[in-house]
């Protein structure tokens, strides 16, 4: 199946990125979200990273337009009617992506693929409310996505082989790479990923070294570019915090098990960048 008008759910950090990799691999795509505003705000961070490339002649300015111009800005969901996959970039909760697959499987062409990019969420309850489950499926993108290389595909319990092969060819087609991954919590990249950073945490909580310490340690000791706390902060400490928790709950094992500072910092409204204070202070 050849994939060329894609629809975005959620305009977002991740959801734009997502938008913007489509519509530079030359697919026509819906970038939809509940209210303009949040389009518009999704649209401005397409123009800005598209901008910056013209400015360090990566593209000419023709190129630019001709990306945007392949962005159709949306706040009714009915444009699912015209598309031949979905990527649903909204909140990381189970309830409102539920809601949201229900949703899409009704207004969606019997031949499309619905997928999420969930980093945490399991792709098989996701894809059992729909009446299709075998064409649901994970497209887990890195942050920032224009960057990042890496998308996970995660195959639910009854995703078929043509929907992994069409997502993995649209993966391709958009310059990343595609790896395969099993519906576990977490998958690999946050199953790996957020115990180091609850373990740098920890090592905060039990005062065994500073941030400052902790993140030069990782970036001189183990060539990580960023440190974990430097990394949780970018992340959202929220979002550290909620997928500690799905691995914590689905796999049963203590060493998942949230560090106490994590859950003091986001009850305290310190949640990194985004904030503007977590590890750090931003200003």
């Amino acid at each position: 199946m050849e994939i060329k008008k894609l629809m975005v759910i959620g305009a977002g950090q991740m959801g734009s990125g997502i938008a913007q990799v489509a519509a530079q691999a030359g697919l026509e795509v819906v970038l939809h979200d509940l209210k303009p505003e949040f389009v518009d705000r999704g649209l401005s961070v397409i123009t800005k990273n598209l901008s910056r490339d013209v400015e360090k002649g990566r593209k000419t300015d023709e190129e630019m337009q001709a990306v945007l111009s392949r962005i159709q800005p949306s706040t009714d969901i009915e444009h699912a009617k015209e598309v031949d996959i979905v990527v649903e970039a909204a909140i990381e909760n189970m309830e409102v992506k539920s809601k949201l697959f229900r949703q899409l499987d009704e207004l969606a062409p019997a031949h499309a693929i619905l997928a999420s990019n969930t980093s945490s969420l399991p792709i098989t309850e996701i894809a059992a409310v729909t009446g299709r489950p075998e064409q649901v499926i994970g497209m887990h993108f890195m942050n920032p996505v224009p960057v990042m290389k890496l998308i996970e595909v995660i195959r639910g319990l009854a995703t078929s082989d043509e929907t992994y092969q069409a997502v993995a060819a649209l993966s391709e087609k958009m310059n990343k790479t595609a790896v395969e991954v099993n519906d576990f919590p977490g998958f690999v990249s946050n199953r790996i990923l957020l115990p180091m950073i609850n373990e740098a945490i920890y090592c905060v909580y039990e005062g065994v070294a500073t941030p400052e310490a902790i993140d030069e340690v990782m970036k001189l000791g183990m060539n990580h570019p960023m440190g974990p706390l430097t990394l949780a902060d970018f992340i959202g400490l929220d979002t550290c915090l909620y997928i500690m928790e799905i691995l914590h709950e689905g796999l049963g094992d203590s060493k998942y098990r949230p560090c106490p500072l994590l859950r003091k910092y986001v009850k305290a409204g310190w949640l990194g960048r985004k904030s503007g204070r977590g590890f750090y202070q931003y200003n």
